[in-house]
């Protein structure tokens, strides 16, 4: 399954929200400079895309259905979105192997927004991950959406738990997203097979996880064969780290930081004598921060890990 925001025809979640941005477009009101704010799969950028595609395919055949909250199979602008061939789209991410958004992606939108749109329609921009914005990037960013142009559209994703310059932040309007957990549960069961929250193993049932974050984890579960309901952190870990799926596999390249501090959770809560855990904890949280910070060699530290933490 393709968890790609561009290619979700179900808006989960958010149904007021969209609602709202929806009439205030309508009216002609709709704020030029948005900011939506939250977690890491959380469903922003669905959301973007969502709003997005209901202004661009307005006055098409096919619109957006509204009722259902859904994008129609034979809308058009879904299909130029997805393409990346939209005339009045213009998307900006953090290229591959790339650290930041750099200042020549700006440059180019810029030059972008200065051309006729077509059909004399809104064009939107949509930027995600502006916490990649370095500072040059940001500078030449705010020239362009303190201009004011009522048919361009600026649509900003922002992972909240990363920081983005109050320079920035200021000159938006900002929604901060969240989902109870009763809802991301019955999300995460309408992607997934098998019934997978309710049978998920509880070591990976955490507060703070997104429905993104799950279904990423069930696909590379099933990818690797691995039992994500008898399998608790420890086994898990061991497993990743002793086939080295860290290096064949983005998710779980991005997200094994995660997974280790999980462990390093799990245990503390369960054990009587937490002062030992404790100071592998504190040990293991900062030499994993320098190898990031520093590009350090990782791995020597999942040797020591091993070592260390599961008597290897």
């Amino acid at each position: 399954m393709d968890l790609n925001p561009n290619l979700q025809k179900n808006l989960y979640g958010f149904d007021n929200l969209f609602l709202d941005l929806k009439n205030l477009f309508d009216q002609n009101k709709l704020p030029n400079k948005i900011l939506f704010s939250g977690q890491k799969g959380i469903g922003k950028c669905t959301l973007a895309y969502h709003l997005s595609n209901y202004i661009l395919s307005i006055n098409e055949i096919d619109p957006y259905n509204f009722e259902k909250k859904i994008i129609n199979y034979t809308n058009k602008s879904f299909k130029l979105v997805s393409n990346n061939s939209h005339p009045n789209f213009y998307l900006i991410n953090l290229k591959d192997e790339k650290k930041s958004i750099e200042i020549e992606q700006v440059r180019k939108m810029i030059n972008y927004t200065n051309m006729s749109s077509f059909n004399d329609g809104y064009k939107i921009i949509l930027i995600d991950n502006v916490e990649n914005l370095n500072l040059n990037s940001v500078n030449a960013l705010l020239k362009i959406i303190e201009e004011p142009n009522n048919k361009v559209l600026f649509f900003l994703i922002h992972d909240i738990q990363k920081k983005i310059f109050d320079t920035f932040r200021s000159r938006c309007i900002q929604f901060k997203l969240s989902l109870p957990n009763n809802f991301k549960e019955k999300i995460i069961n309408s992607l997934t097979d098998d019934n997978f929250y309710s049978q998920l193993n509880p070591h990976f049932k955490t507060y703070y996880s997104t429905p993104g974050e799950y279904i990423n984890f069930y696909y590379f579960c099933i990818d690797n064969n691995i039992d994500f309901v008898n399998t608790n952190i420890e086994d898990f870990l061991r497993i990743v780290l002793s086939n080295s799926l860290y290096k064949k596999n983005n998710y779980i390249k991005e997200n094994l930081n995660y997974f280790i501090e999980l462990f390093f959770i799990k245990k503390i809560n369960h054990l009587s004598s937490k002062d030992q855990i404790y100071d592998l904890y504190n040990y293991f949280i900062k030499k994993i921060n320098n190898v990031k910070k520093y590009n350090l060699d990782e791995e020597s530290l999942f040797i020591e890990l091993k070592a260390k933490c599961f008597n290897e």
